[in-house]
């Protein structure tokens, strides 16, 4: 099973850019991402981006998260 976690994009440096997930801050490689702007939501999955997806379905994992830690 493969899991990604939906990132903001913080910054980008040519191929790599600095996301951000729940405030903590991570390095991807872009390399799989066309057009991609700071400000920006996509999947990352084992240090890629490897879509982006809409503001809304990244609050909607979100928040599906914060559900399963709560019942855990």
């Amino acid at each position: 099973m493969c899991l990604s976690i939906p990132v903001k994009i913080v910054s980008i440096d040519g191929d790599i850019a600095e996301v951000s997930a729940g405030g903590t801050l991570f390095k991807a490689g872009m390399q799989m991402i066309d057009n991609a702007n700071v400000g920006d939501y996509v999947l990352l999955h084992a240090g890629f981006a490897i879509q982006k997806i809409s503001e809304e379905d990244a609050a909607e994992t979100y928040k599906i998260l914060r559900e399963m830690n709560d019942i855990g």
